[in-house]
């Protein structure tokens, strides 16, 4: 007797923080559970270049992707940043209500700055960014950096310091 072949199939996956829907292949639905999906941000954000990483969950007849991981791919950096600029780098983790999360501020100067100033620049986004996360969840989070806000508090906060032409969170990651 012939072995009747599976043939895989299109499921609809929600992304609700996006309020956007994919599709993913698997031969049934229950596959498409823990599967990671990479999604590209930039025409949604207007030329910013950022892969967001989702993990896949399976409600009962649904599928929805709830965000792990956004990153700032760095050919973005690269573009921004100039001669006669000096850029900050940092990385912390921090407890949210929720999850334990990595995050990687970014800043440039817009000119050459002293070791200070760029020491008090990193201290303050750390200062900032960890009583910001305190108080929220991974998704609102998640949701602020998105919708630039988060970035842009950020930056009116740092330029009292000193004035930033570029202030961005290049990973933002939940651990487990």
């Amino acid at each position: 007797m012939a072995i009747a072949k599976r043939k895989k199939r299109f499921f609809d996956v929600e992304i609700p923080i996006l309020n956007k829907e994919t599709q993913l292949q698997a031969y049934e639905l229950s596959e498409l559970e823990g599967r990671t999906l990479i999604y590209d941000l930039t025409r949604l954000l207007r030329g910013k270049n950022i892969l967001a990483q989702f993990r896949v969950n399976v409600k009962g007849d649904k599928a929805e992707a709830e965000p792990r991981e956004i990153k700032l791919l760095p050919s973005f950096l690269r573009r921004m940043i100039r001669k006669g600029t000096n850029q900050i780098d940092d990385s912390f983790e921090v407890q949210t209500k929720d999850f334990k999360v990595l995050i990687k501020p970014f800043l440039i100067t817009r000119r050459k700055v002293p070791r200070a100033i760029r020491t008090a620049l990193r201290n303050k986004t750390r200062e900032e960014l960890i009583s910001y996360a305190q108080n929220r969840t991974g998704m609102q989070i998640f949701e602020d950096i998105i919708k630039n806000t988060l970035q842009k508090e950020l930056s009116f906060k740092l330029k009292k310091i000193y004035p930033l032409s570029l202030c961005e969170i290049r990973i933002f990651k939940i651990k487990n």
